[in-house]
């Protein structure tokens, strides 16, 4: 690698390095402790001083040097981590720059040319590797990260830290990579070497930490270990790096249901430091502001902001996107704006000095941004944006009326198609003239509001600040309750940007049939159903609609449980099309991978809200052996927003609340539930009673100041008949805000990101055990080899998606399978790791040209066994499946191992062969659903079938009597087994070559397979010839030759082979097969020959093999009738059992243990 030329003082490094060549101008060093001899405790400091300090020789023990003649300062301009790679910079420099160095007469010349000649070199390489890090440095880690850890080089390094391992109490100074799929370490300390490689999809735990020995340091957790990595500078940056990288190869491997093929990071080969960055930036700005997934943050200026009537200036940062110009305050007083600039119609400089500038909306209002170092940037970059969004897309919103309508406001193009009204105002109109105390309250509510309006603004570009956020704390009046919600979850603005979006897709998806059509028609009557407007046509018709047009919009999702619940509320207050985009809104942005079939989001929630429990209820975590029990509890309160649980007067204020704050609302009302009844909770004894109180206190929780008439509430109204303190709603929920009101919305977040990782890890543990459960009934290996070999599996599955945007493989893990079926390989995958794991891989010390036909052979068997492993034939194998294979060579007698080779030999559209392994085609009761593919089960507990086999219910007895009938199956017997034909019969004589290829016995393991291929070609002979002088000549059919097996002979067990006595007399049998020394296993035909003389060939060195020899007195018909010879199993068998070197080598205990350490490292190797 060519280096920028810098200074080097020779004197002080001739201790350091050796000079291997040199002439007048260049110098090749090699570093000492490397090459030949290791340097002894010279080379043991010398790489210490590498890897502490970091320098160059330790990316490249070698390099070149530039000299001038008359000068001791010297010029490094070459690195290089071998001498092949160091010796071709330095047959460059021969050929083209020592010839022209003569030309010059000074020695500044001299380096002046050099220098130039490598700069531009290295300015070449730059611009062809197109990276955006530091051309040399980052060049100099990549070097040192593939040649330290020996990952594939499309493996893509994102950066670098110097960092400290600690392995107990003794550090461990050395360089953490971050790569895209894994993160490693290397020290080099006074011989002492530490190196680790992780990929990020076993990472567990990924979070800061403190303790007394360590004043900060990372943890990371990986299969149940953890590893603390400190450093002096920049833990935090390299903290949110890792974290990223984590949550991206989670994300891409194991929640594809909402990574998207769009998204930003989506080639992993093209990941760098800076667009994670920029990725993480993008991500915090949309998930504050509730911004569309489009919107990227452009530029950030530093700016005070002008708040009207509370006359004050408040410090803040502006951000401007592709379509909004948004604010938040840095101060206590949380103020923060957003201005779509589809509104916006004017910016003006009215205040150069005090660097000003004023952006007027719709509406006759302006907001004023002073302070701002480059204002004039700033108004120029709005102007542009603005004329970019003044696109015919967002024409529909210049129509729409100013804020001053109080009406209209929130509502973008009106559909004649769909309801244009909310159920509530149907069911239960707004009733000007009614004196009620309650509807004098909502009455109050609604002039406080329009006093905000009046102060703050309405609409889009409302300031939201402390008096905002306390009036939504007291509940949002009725009337303003669906204006609100669109305003605070930014759904008015998707509505705003895509006039005809919702109609377009009703017309699409209405009419249509579907998995999602069919579970939404079954919960549409189960949606609030005490409620008026889901008794009639009105409501269910609104419900079905939107459901139907979200499905059809996101069909990663579809339809999910709970979606149902909280759409009907939504309906209640919003009309149908600012029902949809409310929906959208939480489930894409709000409530992210809450709604799909993994509920991943809720579980990851119900962690936080764990963590939450722990920091500010310590006297319910001491009392608590295990805090699960309140995530299982509380699952529906968040995947419902209490809907599921709260009277639907009171459910809408806490709805109200999580509109405003996000997630950090229900959970701090959760946590005010739990503080509630934290003396009855401490007094419960077991889970049962825990839950027994909570139900009691929701249905006593009430909402007095409801103008919802009895037949709307839900409340109960004798409280189970029992005197119980009523709560009121508003009163709770202040209670929370106040209580735990210091939860912020940054802290939550991280939360969310460190506790994903073990939420997911979690769930594939789980997979995991379910599958070795169920595999361990059927095969021979011990659990830790079990468990060793699934992860072998699962990352075979994983290597083929690392470095691929959209691989097939990705395709093939669906978390929604049952779990035998989650992960599979296809061929190409599962020929790679069944060669890793084959217990007879050839000796690759062998002669090349044998080693490179052996290889390419066991290529060929292993595409054979993935015919054979592959049941269903659906071009894929699951672990099952795969491991059965397995189980046949590491632990099967000779019988199954030799009936597995013979079967891989069969012909492909022959006639069919049972799967084998003891239970391979059967499936036990707790895993009915492998065979085909459930959804979820109803709350009747009826199974529905998958709509890929159709509708109805399944017929459970029908598939229980399958499932005994397999389990009464008697094992294959060999008498069921086809014959093999003639030139299958050559391909498994060469399959047993090459198995044999490198074993210690070869020669005499080679001498039998030639001995029972003669023999069984002489009897085959035999039999043709008395089959061809019998009086009835039946020529399709051939006899039974001497070796038979007795019918009631088992399948394993040893038949008893008729071996024809030699005889001197005799011209069929000779008495010894004669050695061949011309032969090699390479060289057999594909044909079996003519004749029944056979000869067997060994060389000294053992390598060689069998040899059939066609003898001049064949019969000139032979050749057509061999093309019909065949043997039967049994034939085979009997002939190999007479062989004691070929019993004993498959008879021969297999390291299980060995060969799953080696093929787990070299796993990734095997990939270059």
């Amino acid at each position: 690698m060519w280096l920028r030329p810098e200074e080097v003082l020779l004197k002080s490094a001739l201790k350091l390095w050796v000079t291997e060549k040199s002439n007048q101008y260049f110098l090749l060093q090699r570093r000492r402790g490397y090459g030949e001899g290791g340097g002894g405790i010279t080379g043991l400091l010398v790489g210490t001083l590498d890897t502490v300090l970091d320098s160059t020789a330790k990316v490249a023990p070698y390099r070149i040097l530039h000299q001038t003649p008359d000068s001791q300062v010297y010029w490094s301009i070459a690195c290089g981590a071998s001498l092949e790679e160091i010796s071709q910079h330095w047959e460059w420099l021969q050929v083209n720059i020592m010839r022209t160095l003569s030309v010059f007469d000074s020695g500044d010349d001299i380096t002046s040319f050099v220098q130039g000649k490598i700069r531009g070199l290295i300015a070449e390489e730059s611009k062809s590797g197109g990276g955006d890090e530091d051309p040399e440095g980052f060049r100099e880690a990549v070097l040192r990260f593939e040649r330290l850890f020996g990952l594939p080089k499309r493996e893509k390094l994102v950066t670098y830290f110097s960092c400290s391992y600690w392995r107990g109490r003794v550090p461990n100074q050395g360089w953490i990579y971050l790569s895209t799929n894994f993160i490693c370490f290397y020290s080099y300390l006074l011989g002492n070497e530490v190196k680790l490689v992780f990929s990020w999809d076993e990472v567990s735990r990924l979070e800061r930490t403190s303790s007394v020995l360590l004043a900060e340091s990372i943890r990371v957790s990986v299969r149940g270990e953890d590893h603390f990595f400190s450093m002096f500078l920049r833990l935090q940056q390299t903290f949110l790096l890792m974290q990223q990288l984590a949550d991206y190869a989670i994300t891409r491997l194991f929640d594809k249901e909402t990574f998207s093929t769009d998204h930003p990071l989506s080639d992993p080969l093209h990941i760098t430091q800076r667009a994670l960055e920029v990725h993480a930036r993008n991500q915090a700005f949309r998930a504050f502001f509730r911004l569309p997934q489009g919107e990227n943050l452009c530029e950030v200026y530093e700016s005070f902001l002008w708040v009207p009537f509370s006359h004050y200036n408040t410090l803040g940062k502006v951000c401007v996107s592709e379509r909004y110009l948004c604010f938040a305050s840095q101060d206590g007083s949380q103020c923060h704006l957003i201005i779509p600039l589809r509104e916006v119609v004017s910016v003006e400089l009215p205040d150069r000095s005090s660097r000003a500038l004023s952006v007027g909306v719709r509406g006759k209002r302006a907001f004023r941004f002073s302070e701002v170092r480059d204002f004039e940037r700033m108004a120029a970059t709005i102007r542009r944006k603005c004329f970019n969004s003044s696109s015919p897309q967002h024409s529909a919103s210049a129509q729409l009326p100013l804020c001053d309508d109080e009406e209209d406001v929130m509502v973008g193009q009106t559909q004649a198609a769909v309801s244009t009204e909310a159920l509530m105002n149907v069911f239960h109109p707004h009733d000007a003239e009614n004196l009620d105390p309650k509807m004098l309250k909502e009455r109050m509510k609604e002039q406080s509001w329009q006093i905000h309006f009046a102060e703050y603004g309405r609409g889009s570009g409302m300031f939201c600040t402390k008096k905002t956020r306390a009036l939504v704390v007291r509940g949002v009046p009725e009337t303003l309750r669906g204006e609100l919600w669109m305003l605070f979850s930014g759904a008015v603005n998707d509505m705003a940007t895509h006039p005809g979006y919702y109609t377009t897709l009703l017309d699409e998806c209405m009419g249509s049939s579907s998995l999602a059509c069919d579970e939404i028609e079954r919960d549409l009557h189960r949606s609030l159903p005490e409620h008026p407007a889901f008794q009639t046509d009105t409501g269910i018709s609104a419900l079905r609609r939107v459901l139907t047009a979200y499905a059809h919009r996101n069909p990663k999702i579809g339809y999910c449980q709970a979606m149902n619940i909280l759409t009907s509320v939504l309906l209640l207050y919003a009309k149908e099309e600012e029902a949809f985009w409310l929906l959208v809104a939480v489930c894409e942005r709000m409530l992210p991978d809450y709604f799909n079939r993994r509920i991943i989001g809720a579980l990851v929630d119900q962690a936080v809200f764990e963590e939450l429990i722990r920091d500010h209820l310590t006297a319910l975590t001491d009392h608590m052996t295990d805090l699960s029990f309140f995530s299982s509890v509380s699952l529906s309160w968040f995947l419902t927003l209490f809907i599921s649980v709260l009277p639907i007067e009171s459910a809408v204020n806490v709805v109200d609340c999580f509109f405003y704050d996000g997630i950090r609302a229900v959970l701090q009302l959760a946590l005010a539930v739990l503080h509630y009844n934290m003396d009855s909770l401490l007094c419960c004894n077991d889970d049962a009673e825990a839950v027994t109180i909570l139900n009691r206190f929701f249905d006593n929780v009430t909402n007095k100041d409801s103008p919802l008439p009895a037949t709307v509430q839900q409340a109960s109204a004798t409280a189970n008949n029992k005197p119980a303190q009523s709560v009121d709603i508003s009163d709770l929920v202040r209670e929370a805000y106040e209580r735990f009101g210091e939860i912020r919305w940054e802290e939550v977040e991280n939360m969310r990101k460190r506790n994903k990782l073990y939420v997911i890890q979690t769930l594939e543990e789980t997979t995991k055990q379910n599958v070795l459960r169920v595999v361990a009934q059927d095969v021979k290996f011990s659990a830790s080899q079990l468990e060793e070999l699934y992860l072998l599996f699962k990352r075979q599955h994983f290597i083929s998606c690392y470095w691929s945007v959209c691989s097939p493989a990705l395709q093939n893990h669906d978390p929604s399978l049952p779990y035998l079926d989650q992960y599979q390989l296809g061929q190409s995958q599962f020929a790679a790791l069944f060669h890793l794991l084959l217990p007879w891989t050839p000796n690759t010390h062998s002669h090349t040209r044998s080693h490179s036909h052996t290889h390419s052979h066991l290529h060929s068997l292993a595409r054979s066994a993935f015919r054979l492993a592959d049941e269903n034939a659906d071009g894929l194998v699951n672990f099952k499946e795969f491991i059965c294979t397995l189980d046949i060579l590491y632990n099967g007698s000779f019988t199954e191992k030799l009936k597995f080779l013979f079967k891989l030999h069969l012909q492909p559209g022959g006639p069919v062969c049972k799967p084998f392994g003891p239970s391979a085609s059967t499936f036990p009761a707790e895993e009915l659903s492998i065979s085909t593919r459930f959804s979820e089960c109803t709350d009747d507990g009826v199974i529905k079938k998958s709509p890929e086999r159709g509708r109805g219910k399944i017929d459970l007895q029908e598939y229980l009597k399958q499932w005994q009938d397999e389990l009464q199956k008697k094992e294959e017997n060999i008498k069921d087994l086809p014959r093999i034909k003639q030139t299958q019969f050559v391909r498994l004589s060469k399959t047993l070559y090459s198995v044999f290829h490198g074993d210690d016995e070869e020669e005499s393991l080679y001498r039998a397979v030639a001995r029972v291929t003669s023999l069984l070609l002489r009897m085959e002979e035999v039999g043709r010839r008395l089959q061809d002088n019998s009086p009835t000549k039946t020529p399709q059919t051939t006899p039974q030759t001497p070796p038979q097996t007795n019918p009631d002979t088992p399948a394993d067990s040893a038949p008893t082979p008729l071996t024809p006595e030699p005889s001197s007399g005799g011209d069929h049998f000779p008495k010894s097969p004669q050695p061949d020394p011309d032969f090699s296993p390479s060289d057999t035909s594909h044909t079996l020959p003519t004749s029944p003389t056979s000869t067997t060939t060994s060389s000294p060195t053992g390598t060689s093999s069998s040899a059939i020899d066609t003898p001049a007195d064949t019969p000139g018909d032979a050749s057509a009738a061999g093309e019909d010879w065949s043997f039967s199993f049994e034939q085979i068998l009997a002939s190999l059992l007479n062989e004691p070197a070929v019993v004993r080598f498959f008879e021969r205990t297999i390291d299980a243990h060995t060969l799953i350490e080696n093929a787990s490292r070299n796993q990734l190797r095997d990939t270059h």
